[in-house]
């Protein structure tokens, strides 16, 4: 497969994503930038604005956004900044602004001061004497001459002016100021609430620039990626930032210097396993830390480890740095000040936060020796970057402190507990973190880092009850990274393979298959003697199914044969079983089941033994097409005598098999049956899943993931099962171009051996089905045929339905009768043999298609039309999946087959999925049967939609045409009625338009 960086369609601009900072109106301010843009224009509004706002809250941005906006309607704008340091500086500011509202001065004013004392000059002697009432007179006489030409003067960063121009300021009478002078003015403000001061000053008014909201943080991290970001990357920044639009910025920054950001098919994705990046020391979060110097660094560094230990974290503090009390409190209470650290909120019994104290209460146990509620990071990116920050021994040292302290109260609750004193709790003890699985990592985490700081079975145990507890981890909490320090940890051989091999499985969950496949080859190699030979078999098994997952097929070829298990010396029941799997993975089914069928008394010996080889030999036949073996083991007969790893392993590969074949019934009824939920499936399960459920949006984003990341293989019979369905939904959304990408970017290298990698029987359905669109036949017989021909080379069967299906509507189209005769013939074979309902059904609507194409709708080998799509549509029903569905009941309602109704279900099912073509297709139907269309101003939106989505990919005219079937002139037609209703004038910003997500219809907005 190719890797991401190499397929066009997979990302853009490498993985190096550059930030868009293209100037506009800051994201999520927009009503308040219209608001502050009003006041300011409005002559009975406020002589002075003052924007507050948090660090990182876009101050800067929006008091510049403001000017930028009064610029362009003609409105002077003067600029006086403040910067760090002017506050040592008497009447700075206010100078500055005399100075600056003189130069502003009409010629004439200027002649006159000549005649006597300038205010700039007599406003420098005020500041020399620090005189403040001279200088309160100079500044109410510099905004209050007359003749003065429209200003606005903009004052950023207030919080560095100087106090005695502030005085002044505040003394001021601003609604005594004309309306042709405005000050808009900037400052920061604790906790987004700003310093008083102000509320008593007339002609002023105050708009505090609170954290953006989720939607919001989504909009920003799209507009800076220029890519939509996926569900889990707006959920890491969210919790990271806190909605904090410098923290967003600096977050971004940071993944995108790592290289962490991905592009897929215009969406945005972290990297699996990619870590938080780290601040850096000159980001405005950690200058504000580093100005504070010593203690507060110190502090803040074990507090960025200690902080969930809630009030007792500042006598664990001064314990481990060796500062007093006094002074942990007082770094704590400055870094409060500072707006880097803020209360924590008190946890009732049932973990609900309380309200969290004001800072003053933040200080010293009470006389009572109630204990105060703790402190924690305002932002959670900054704890990250402080505790980053921190040499890996401090580290070490910190986190040994927080695990012997949970431990010590952990054994009193149990002693407790054993005396009946008090209840079991139900989370780690005195963490203050209100989410369970949150508490159990936080735990894991401190005994990962503590290391040999701390007892080591217990720290083992710790882990391994963690990683089990999480298992699996969808959220990316760490169990990988758990199971790793528990080996590093594991002092025992036995107990260190075992280790080992948690660490290989994890690995294998968790996406990092070369991980996986290094640890388990290093176990069969050289730990083989400590392992059982269950053991044996399922780290065999592993290593295989990780090789074939690291998409190395040559490695994998070596694993299919004798030499390799031999030189190893493994059990024959591990070699079997390891050889067995590879020879699946490459899809030689035939090789796998002679030598399953030789070496049957070595792996059916008990139900664990049995397990992996009789499921390997059931899918064997199934792509043989002998499919009873298969539908035998979906009653799961060793369930029982098998631990919930291996059921739950077994049953996910069952399902994604089920949903290879496209049963989506059976595979519902499977996770029914072993209680599983969408929680516990991979992304390649969820993919197939929501795709035959019509849930083509969910279905997307895993398959971006998976693409982005490189690891689209199933393990099913069809490894390429998630680009080729990617492709297809695609094609159905009217993205060919975008189709016949992805099918390049993942074709299997060509230079490898015939006996190399997995079929693309699949890909080629796609490919075919794309070209047909696009009106070339003859390359869709192309690719049909060289699915088929590679199909045969091994045997295969399942899925080659798809194939002879619609090489037989190809040949039908083509004119040519018999050829699609012969494939027709084919197909039913497949069907009756297989006894398969999504074949059955691909028969019955390619029969129908053969014969109205080629007239021979009568009686004959094949059934009739009618009788055929009758059926067909019965049985699509049964199979309740919506694409299916409606694909099924266009075919019968244009042949006749069923009432012009089926036509108005099918639209409504393809409007349900996305599938835009099809859609479109079904409207012209619907037109021609005489019906109506419901929704004309949708209608009309969707076409256009669908049009500049078809501009967009690249296709000419005339491509179009073909794809929409219609006349080259109706889509001149279409294109220029689009310009006229949409004001866009070319090819380009149609384009421009639609990548940029515009709709290009307003009412589609309203409508959709």
């Amino acid at each position: 497969m190719t890797a991401p960086s190499e397929a066009p369609w997979l990302l853009h601009g490498g993985t190096a994503v550059s930030l868009d900072r293209t100037a506009g109106r800051p994201v999520g301010r927009e009503r308040q930038l219209d608001e502050v843009h009003g006041r300011l224009g409005d002559p009975g509004g406020p002589r002075l604005v003052l924007v507050r706002g948090e660090r990182g809250a876009g101050r800067t941005e929006f008091v510049h956004a403001v000017g930028e906006l009064l610029r362009a309607q003609g409105t002077a704008v003067l600029a006086v900044g403040c910067v760090p340091g002017d506050g040592v500086r008497p009447f700075l500011l206010a100078l500055r602004l005399v100075m600056a509202l003189e130069e502003h001065r009409p010629a004439a004013a200027h002649r006159r001061s000549t005649r006597s004392a300038r205010p700039a000059t007599e406003a420098l002697r005020a500041a020399e004497q620090r005189d403040g009432t001279a200088m309160a007179g100079l500044l109410r006489a510099a905004l209050a001459q007359p003749g003065l030409a429209p200003v606005v003067v903009l004052m950023d960063d207030l919080q560095h002016a100087d106090a005695a121009s502030l005085a002044v300021l505040r003394e001021t009478d601003f609604a005594r100021v004309p309306h042709t002078v405005r000050l808009l003015a900037s400052e920061a403000a604790r906790g987004g609430q700003g310093a008083t001061g102000w509320e008593s000053v007339g002609g002023t008014h105050t708009l505090v620039l609170s954290r953006l909201g989720s939607e919001e943080t989504t909009t920003v991290v799209a507009r800076r990626l220029r890519a939509a970001p996926d569900t889990t990357l707006a959920r890491r920044v969210r919790e990271l930032t806190l909605g904090v639009p410098g923290a967003i910025d600096a977050l971004l920054t940071g993944w995108t210097r790592q290289g962490a950001i991905r592009v897929a098919d215009g969406h945005a994705f972290v990297g699996a396993r990619r870590p938080t990046p780290v601040l850096s020391d000159d980001d405005r979060f950690m200058t504000a830390l580093d100005a504070l110097g010593e203690p507060c660094r110190t502090v803040a560094g074990a507090l960025s480890t200690l902080w969930p230990l809630g009030g007792r974290a500042l006598l664990l503090i001064a314990t481990s740095t060796g500062l007093p009390t006094n002074e942990v409190s007082d770094a704590l209470r400055a870094l409060t000040d500072a707006d880097i650290t803020e209360p924590l909120p008190a946890l009732d019994v049932d973990g609900t936060p309380t309200p969290a104290p004001t800072s003053q209460d933040a200080t010293l146990p009470a006389p009572d020796d109630t204990p105060p509620p703790g402190w924690r990071f305002r932002l959670p990116v900054v704890a990250h970057a402080v505790r980053e920050r921190l040499g890996p021994l401090e580290r070490s040292r910190l986190s040994a402190t927080a695990v012997e302290a949970l431990w010590a109260e952990q054994d009193a609750v149990r002693t407790e507990d054993a005396e009946g004193v008090t209840p079991q709790r139900r989370r780690p003890v005195g963490v203050a973190l209100p989410d369970e699985a949150d508490a159990v990592a936080y735990l894991a985490d401190r005994v990962a880092e503590a290391g040999s700081l701390v007892d080591l079975d217990r720290a083992v145990a710790e882990l391994t009850a963690a990683a089990q507890r999480l298992h699996p981890d969808s959220e990316g909490r760490g169990v990988l990274r758990w199971c790793r320090a528990a080996c590093h940890l594991v002092e025992r051989p036995a107990d260190r393979v075992a280790a080992l091999h948690r660490y290989a499985k994890a690995a294998y969950n968790a996406g990092d298959h070369h991980t996986a496949r290094t640890i388990a080859e290093s176990v069969l190699r050289n730990l083989a003697d400590v392992l059982g030979p269950r053991a044996l078999q399922d780290t065999a098994a592993l290593f295989t199914a990780a090789t074939a997952n690291d998409l190395d097929w040559r490695a994998l070829s070596r694993l299919a044969t004798a030499r390799w298990w031999d030189e190893l010396r493994l059990p024959e029941l591990a070699a079997v079983t390891g050889r067995a799997l590879a020879l699946s993975q490459l899809e030689r089914w035939q090789e796998a089941l002679d030598l399953l069928s030789r070496t049957e008394p070595v792996w059916a010996t008990d139900a664990h033994a049995r397990a992996k080889p009789a499921y390997f030999r059931a899918v064997a036949e199934l792509a043989l097409g002998r499919p009873e073996r298969f539908r035998e083991s979906l009653a799961f007969p060793e369930a029982p005598y098998l631990d919930t790893g291996h059921v739950h392993a077994l049953a996910t590969a069952m399902f994604d098999e089920l949903l290879s074949g496209r049963d989506l019934r059976a595979a519902e009824a499977l996770l029914d049956a072993q209680g599983l939920t969408a929680d516990l499936l991979a992304p390649r399960s969820l993919f197939l899943w929501r795709h035959l459920q019509g849930r083509w949006d969910e279905a997307l984003e895993s398959a971006r993931w998976m693409l982005a990341n490189n690891q689209t293989s199933t393990p099913a019979a069809d490894s390429h099962l998630v680009p080729a369905r990617t492709a297809a939904v695609l094609l159905a959304r009217g993205r060919p171009t975008s189709a016949r990408r992805l099918l390049d970017s993942v074709r299997a290298d060509t230079a490898r051996g015939p006996e190399e990698g997995p079929l693309e029987y699949s890909l080629d359905a796609v490919e075919a089905e794309l070209l047909r669109a696009l009106g070339d036949p003859a390359g869709a017989e192309k690719a049909l045929r060289r699915g088929l021909d590679a199909a045969a080379v091994r045997g295969q069967i399942a899925g080659t339905d798809e194939l002879w299906a619609a090489l037989a509507e190809t040949h039908a189209d083509e004119g040519r009768p018999g050829e699609a005769a012969t494939c027709l013939r084919h197909l039913r074979l497949i069907s009756d043999r297989t006894g398969d309902a999504r074949t059955r059904l691909r028969y019955l609507l390619a029969s129908a298609h053969v014969q109205r194409q080629t007239g021979r709708a009568g009686p004959g080998a094949f059934g009739t039309v009618h009788g055929n799509l009758r059926e067909a549509v019965e049985l699509a029903r049964s199979r309740s999946q919506p694409y299916e569905t409606a694909v099924t009941l266009v075919a019968a309602a244009e042949a006749g087959a069923g009432p012009p109704a089926l036509l108005h279900e099918a639209y409504e099912l393809f409007g349900g999925s996305g599938a835009a073509l099809p859609r479109f297709h079904t409207r012209t139907a619907m037109r021609e049967a005489g019906t109506t269309v419901p929704g004309r101003r949708a209608a009309t939106a969707e076409n256009e939609q669908l049009l500049a989505t078809l501009i967009a990919e690249g296709l000419t005219n005339r491509q179009i045409a073909t794809v929409l079937r219609l006349s080259e002139d109706a889509v001149a037609n279409r294109l220029t009625r689009l310009f006229a209703r949409t004001g866009l004038r070319s090819r380009t910003e149609v384009v421009t338009a639609v990548l940029t997500n515009y709709r290009v219809h307003r009412g589609a907005a309203e409508q959709g």
